[in-house]
């Protein structure tokens, strides 16, 4: 799943056109917008895709068998479902949100049904959640509210039904307050240092050479594996960042070309791949590089959203034999190279390698530099 040269370039003519596009005044100057809305699928609209490592119900996490889509919705068309599964179980979901310190948010959401349960853990301070001890027959919106610590930046949103109780619905969850600023794009690391940073993207083709020469050198590599290629394997991935100042990133769940997505779709893209990761390693990433170098605005704020203090595309490609510098002539301080996990990877590496020692430079551990 690799683009061109040409569709890379364009890409990064896109992120200088979003770095110096001007603000477009408001339509109604008067009229004070709507509070954007936080919350990952909020609606439970955006649809599973056949991908395992996706999750029963996108930008949620449920007990296997405990949380699933449901036709009956309070607005749109499905909502979350969630049922005890056991008489020790209250079927708890959640989702991992980015914050500000010391800020307020509201979190609210559409319950029905018995024992329904509301709240935020992780963020700073004691919450009480919201909840009812039954909906009747309709719809009853739960609401609580939490103001973050000093040194908070993600909190976890839960709701849940009761130990021994049947299922509850949940729809129409939102999460207000002031969000992070929109993640910033960027294509090399600035730096004086005479450095490059390796990067290696996918995980489809997970060869032993390339893991045997990265162990060898030491090398600092940053990878972007997608989760279905990274659950295949795991431990590969470990073995190929087990260099100090190596780390596995965020490359979204499906490698889908985020710009032909909504905000939403986008949102739960970023932030499920981020979950996949901590998962599986226990490490959270901070580092986004959207499939194709492609993405907007929408993408940079969804990307903050999810936790991730930037968005990286790449100023060199050596993958598959390629030695393209997007910038022309040799590699130059703070480049970044990127590569893919293919069976040509030794050799990709090897001649980048090559190339940085050519122009003076040495690998070194992206987040040393980029912060």
């Amino acid at each position: 799943m690799l683009s061109s040269a040409r569709r890379r370039l364009a890409a990064l003519a896109a992120t200088a056109a979003l770095a110096s596009a001007a603000t477009v005044p408001a339509a109604h100057a008067d009229a004070p917008a709507p509070a954007p809305n936080l919350a990952t699928n909020p609606g439970f609209e955006i649809p599973t895709l056949p991908l395992a490592d996706w999750g029963s119900v996108p930008g949620w996490h449920c007990a296997p068998g405990e949380g699933a889509l449901t036709a009956a919705a309070r607005t749109g068309t499905a909502a979350l479902a969630i049922t005890p599964a056991a008489g020790d179980s209250t079927g708890q979901c959640t989702q991992t949100l980015a914050v500000r310190p010391n800020t307020a948010y509201t979190y609210r959401a559409w319950v029905h049904g018995s024992y329904a349960f509301l709240g935020a853990t992780g963020t700073g301070h004691d919450v009480a959640p919201a909840w009812t001890a039954s909906t009747g027959d309709g719809w009853q919106r739960l609401s609580t509210g939490f103001t973050t610590g000093p040194a908070t930046t993600s909190v976890q949103l839960y709701v849940h039904g009761w130990y021994g109780q049947g299922p509850i619905a949940v729809d129409d969850v939102s999460v207000t307050g002031d969000r992070p600023a929109p993640a910033p794009a960027t294509w090399n690391v600035p730096t004086d240092d005479k450095v490059v940073f390796l990067t290696v993207d996918d995980g489809w083709t997970r060869t032993p050479e390339a893991a045997q020469l990265i162990a060898d050198r030491a090398l600092p590599v940053t990878v972007f594996p997608l989760p279905m290629p990274e659950g295949f394997e795991p431990d590969y991935f470990r073995r190929v960042t087990a260099a100090p100042g190596s780390s596995i990133q965020d490359h979204g769940v499906s490698h889908r070309d985020l710009t032909t997505l909504s905000p939403a779709e986008q949102q739960a893209e970023i932030c499920d791949a981020r979950d996949a990761v901590t998962a599986r390693y226990g490490t959270v990433p901070t580092v986004f590089r959207p499939p194709y170098f492609a993405f907007d605005d929408d993408t940079l704020r969804a990307a903050a959203n999810c936790g991730m203090a930037y968005v990286l595309t790449a100023t060199a490609d050596f993958t598959s034999g390629a030695a393209n510098v997007y910038h022309g002539g040799p590699l130059q301080p703070g480049d970044v190279i990127i590569m893919h996990f293919t069976d040509t990877l030794a050799d990709d590496l090897r001649r980048a390698l090559d190339a940085a020692g050519q122009a003076g430079l040495r690998p070194a551990a992206l987040g040393d530099h980029l912060r």
